[in-house]
């Protein structure tokens, strides 16, 4: 101890001195040359996300924790996210950082320590999305019948997607949207999760259609394969899709988390095709089935009604019964009426006769006077009556022909012939469209009647052959007519039988020996 006491008093005088940043990059050479590639076994303990995209972590087990941090490109190439509680094998370099005096593992790669990890990981998070409610019966909407559209989300590549366009076609062909995906690996679950949503974004009816329904499907594969699947991110686009979707990841004993948000699960690819349509030929049956009952129910329906119509009209009388009373009642008052005639002209005779009785010329002048005075009195006061309306009206006119002017009744006059003209330029136009069209359809009725036509036949080089002015089609009725007529493209030709004297022509004498 003496010894290491100089004169000045100092202790330790043959000692280097270190600055702290030459004694923290001598430990930092050291341990990166001792650890420069190693493979660490833990449990994943604290686990941060900060806004750079790195992830920073600790891996622990029962005595000791490692800080660990995994960089921003490295961590988007890793196939399985780490999260805590879960054991893991990681891949990396040991250095340390100066700034905090402590030792981290730079990850490079990071992996679950075999199955019961990943299995681990899974029903925590199956946990979790249950919790959440995201697989609740009640949130699983019914699949469509008959489906216009269906999108598959799957390797455009493989097998499945074959099985799947087979299957349809062979149940109930149907339009099929493919949105190609990796369905393993790093970016299966990023591009699953996109191709959900991609489907829900498009627009029902563009030129891209939406689909009715999507189906997921994969073959089957190891945990390590099929675990795009069990992705957070891919079950939260199941769930929150619009689009009704089957699930069809696997074979039937392989279970991912998209089978629980789904709306339906199928064990195989091909079964999602069966669930997705029915069977064509089995509706067509039972089309026909129901058309053939509905008929026969018809039927019956009518033949009941029928039987009860003719019983109820057997209960009533027939119609000449209903018609002997009535026609009893006009014979008797047919009887009555010449008497009741000539008793109402006598009564109405015998009552003209006590009008008159009581009637006098003077009786009637005097009437006539008296009118006549009425009539000229008030004559008299209708002229001045006349006169002050007429002065009141004109006086009223002239106060509301003040208040007119043309200005209103010229604009609107001007409005109104514009329209005019416009209403009748669009008929015009409306009019010369509608011949235009009715004659397009007409040619084009015209050109299929020609098409159609048994003429257009004969420019083909065929022919119509009649006999006695009926059209022969075998060779038994050829025989039996006394002559026969073809008829060709450009005319007709007549073999035996008699010849059609020309218009205007003599007929021919007949022959000696015939009987006419």
């Amino acid at each position: 101890m003496d010894d290491l006491i100089d004169d000045d008093g100092d202790e330790g005088g043959n000692t280097p001195e270190y600055t702290v940043s030459e004694l923290s990059g001598a430990v930092k050479r050291v341990i990166e040359g001792e650890f420069g590639f190693v493979r660490i076994r833990g449990e994943v303990g604290r686990v941060s996300r900060p806004r750079s995209g790195h992830i920073y972590l600790d891996l622990k087990d029962d005595r000791a924790v490692i800080a660990g941090v995994m960089w921003k490109g490295v961590a988007a190439r890793q196939q399985t996210q780490p999260e805590e509680g879960m054991e893991v094998i990681a891949t990396g370099r040991l250095t340390t950082f100066p700034g905090q005096s402590k030792y981290q593992i730079v990850i490079e790669d990071i992996r679950p320590a075999g199955a019961g990890a990943l299995m681990a990981m899974l029903e925590k998070r199956k946990a979790q999305l249950a919790a959440e409610g995201l697989f609740a019966p009640e949130r699983k909407r019914p699949l469509p019948y008959l489906p216009e559209i269906i999108g598959v989300v799957t390797s455009p590549s493989g097998a499945v997607i074959r099985d799947i366009l087979h299957r349809l076609r062979d149940r109930f062909p149907r339009k099929v949207l493919i949105w190609p995906v990796a369905v393993q690996g790093a970016k299966c679950a990023p591009e699953v999760a996109r191709a959900i949503e991609g489907f829900n974004a498009l627009t029902p009816g563009g030129a891209l259609p939406r689909p009715d329904l999507i189906i997921v499907a994969r073959g089957g594969g190891s945990v390590e394969d099929l675990w795009g699947f069990n992705e957070e991110i891919v079950a939260r686009a199941a769930a929150a899709s619009a689009i009704p979707l089957i699930s069809a990841v696997g074979h039937e004993t392989d279970t991912t988390l998209i089978d629980f948000v789904a709306d339906k699960r199928a064990p195989t690819p091909t079964a999602a095709a069966e669930l997705a349509v029915p069977v064509r030929l089995e509706l067509l049956s039972w089309v026909g089935e129901a058309g053939a009952r509905m008929t026969r129910a018809m039927g019956q329906r009518m033949e009941v009604r029928g039987q009860r119509l003719r019983d109820l009209a057997r209960a009533l009388p027939r119609p000449e019964e209903l018609l002997d009373t009535p026609r009893q009642r006009v014979d008797v008052l047919g009887d009555r009426l010449p008497q009741a005639l000539i008793r109402g002209v006598q009564r109405r005779r015998v009552a003209l006769s006590d009008a008159a009785g009581s009637l006098r010329p003077s009786l009637l002048s005097r009437g006539i006077a008296h009118e006549r005075a009425r009539a000229a009195d008030r004559a008299a006061r209708l002229a001045p009556a006349l006169a002050r309306l007429v002065i009141a009206r004109r006086e009223a006119l002239a106060r509301r022909a003040d208040r007119l002017s043309m200005r209103p009744l010229r604009r609107e006059l001007a409005a109104q012939s514009d329209r005019l003209d416009t209403l009748s330029r669009r008929m015009q136009d409306a009019h010369k469209g509608r011949l235009s069209e009715l004659r397009q359809r007409l040619d084009a009725l015209e050109r299929l009647r020609a098409t159609m036509g048994y003429e257009a036949t004969l420019e083909r080089g065929f022919a119509v052959v009649r006999g006695d002015g009926h059209v022969v089609t075998d060779v038994a009725s050829a025989k039996a007519a006394s002559g026969l007529e073809i008829q060709f493209a450009d005319g007709r030709l007549k073999i035996g039988g008699e010849a059609s004297p020309r218009k205007g022509g003599k007929p021919k004498p007949p022959e000696q020996g015939s009987l006419f």
